[in-house]
């Protein structure tokens, strides 16, 4: 069951990352540009924040199962920055950045006008999208290395 997850949650970031992307890319396009918030914007919109909550919830469950969280302490994790990253950081950010994720698509959702839509969206999307690529284990950051697609 681990490694079902694990490629999962390997996997559908990918989904995220291009969901999250496309909706800055149209928000931003949309407010600079004075353009109409379309049906195919709030889908977007929609679909990256509910993408973004499966993604969180494989994280969680992969939390749940992992061999690595099952022997993590926190009083050993100064001595290896890896557990630290995934027993702590990584879960604690990813959530804010959904959480910031969701507030946004919830916020832009109720703005009455067009440009306040996509200002709304623009501004939270990429504050959600920072502190997802902080969070992501690149294969040469310095807190945790992983490749880019575990299966």
């Amino acid at each position: 069951m681990y490694l079902t997850v694990l490629a999962l949650h390997s996997l559908f970031r990918w989904v995220v990352l291009i969901g999250v992307l496309t909706g800055i890319f149209r928000a931003y396009r949309g407010w600079l540009g004075g353009r109409t918030f379309t049906a195919l914007d709030n889908t977007i919109r929609h679909s990256s924040a509910t993408a973004a909550h499966v993604q969180l919830i494989l994280g969680y469950g992969l939390y749940l199962v992992s061999p690595l969280i099952a022997s993590f302490h926190l009083r050993d994790a100064e001595h290896d920055p890896g557990a630290l990253f995934f027993g702590v950081q990584h879960v604690a950010l990813m959530t804010i950045a959904i959480t910031v994720l969701t507030i946004g698509s919830a916020l832009a959702k109720r703005q009455a006008t067009d440009k306040e839509k996509f200002r709304t969206m623009a501004i939270w999307f990429t504050l959600a999208l920072l502190t997802i690529l902080v969070a992501i284990p690149w294969p040469l950051s310095p807190l945790a290395q992983r490749p880019l697609i575990r299966l």
